[in-house]
Formats: C-alpha cells, sequence, structure tokens
C-alpha cells in the first residue's frame, strides 16, 4: 500500500520493479508497469545477472508472496544498492 509514496519519493530516474518469480508464474499473473520499468529475473538467476541492474536506481522487489522478493532486496543491499524496497504481500 505504500509503494506509490516510495516511487513518488525517489529520484528523477524511474524506479525499477525487479520481478523475481519463475517464468511459469509469469504467465499466471502479470503487471503493466506504470511509472516504473519492469525487469523480470528468477531469484535463483539474480546473483549471476546483478550487473545487469544498477545499485544507484530505486529498485523494488517482487514475487508472488513477498517472502523470495525479501531476500532478493536483503541481497540487493548487501551488494551495495542504496534504494531497495520490497513489495510485501507480492502480486498476490
Amino acid at each position: 500500500s505504500q509503494l506509490p509514496d516510495w516511487f513518488a519519493a525517489q529520484s528523477a530516474t524511474a524506479p525499477l520493479v525487479l520481478d523475481v518469480r519463475e517464468p511459469g508464474e509469469l504467465r499466471t499473473a502479470s503487471l503493466r508497469p506504470d511509472g516504473f520499468e519492469l525487469v523480470a529475473i528468477p531469484m535463483n538467476e539474480v546473483p549471476a545477472r546483478l550487473a545487469e541492474l544498477d545499485p544507484d536506481r530505486p529498485v523494488a522487489c517482487l514475487c508472488h508472496h513477498g517472502a523470495r522478493s525479501q531476500r532478493v532486496a536483503m541481497f540487493l543491499e548487501h551488494h551495495g544498492f542504496g534504494q531497495v524496497a520490497n513489495i510485501a504481500g507480492g502480486i498476490d
């Protein structure tokens, strides 16, 4: 419920929503970017693909219920990402 406020508080760069669900989950439920960029990288691929993400850009992590995205958000923070949020409750 606080995501729109978090987006509004970020810098001039459009925030990134990092969807860490598996490809099959993406086919079940999706979202349409509106005021943010959407990138899908399954959780287990994030470490190998970390260079694809900008640590200076605001990133909100999303999964089905919020547990995997919380783990990815913590991983990103540990690797120097300064503006990270978890979308609690996920897409469900």
